[in-house]
């Protein structure tokens, strides 16, 4: 089982590299769909692999590349987790998306780290915990450089616990809560 887990993280990480290095951002979005719900119907770690996972179509309009704004007063979370105990997260900076609204970004503040961007939206059609756009410790990273990240919401997913409640997932914070419906990414399974 650890060694599946490992294999999963392997090909995530193996599939947003692929992603990064491809040259038009919806064939990744195409080709990371379909490789995605492979994983699903296949792994071990497949959190359902009877889901049939659904994307909204690519949205060009959906993708940014957003300066960090690092000039923010210091928050902390601590999410608690039935099964991986209490998560701490700092806040290491806030994006604005234009249109949307801001999201703020958030460290994984224990051992290995990894930038963390949840939303929740208002589409009925998406899971109402929230989405990830960005979850680096498990490889899911669309790019940067010093202060710009790049955020697609095209690539935005269900965390596993959309999928299987004996997955505990961290939801998103008030700080990326948005009033808008977003109608790109991953939705509700069929």
């Amino acid at each position: 089982m650890t060694l599946d887990l490992l294999d999963w993280r392997r090909r995530v990480a193996a599939l947003y590299a692929d992603v990064r290095a491809a040259a038009d951002p919806a064939a990744a979005h195409a080709m990371w769909a379909e490789r995605r719900q492979q994983l699903f119907s296949t792994h071990p770690q497949s959190a359902d692999r009877s889901a049939v996972l659904r994307h909204a179509p690519y949205d060009p309009g959906a993708r940014f590349e957003a300066t960090l704004r690092t000039d923010l007063e210091p928050a902390h979370l601590d999410i608690p987790t039935a099964t991986d105990g209490v998560v701490p997260f700092d806040r290491i900076g806030r994006v604005h998306l234009d249109g949307i609204g801001t999201l703020d970004v958030w460290w994984l503040a224990s051992y290995g780290g990894g930038v963390w961007l949840p939303l929740r939206d208002a589409n009925p059609d998406t899971y109402g915990g929230g989405r990830y756009v960005l979850d680096t410790v498990k490889g899911a990273d669309l790019g940067a450089d010093a202060d710009t990240l790049v955020l697609d919401l095209n690539f935005a997913y269900n965390p596993s616990c959309a999928y299987d409640e004996r997955w505990a997932c961290p939801l998103a914070p008030p700080g990326n809560v948005l009033d808008v419906s977003i109608g790109a990414g991953e939705l509700l399974p069929a």
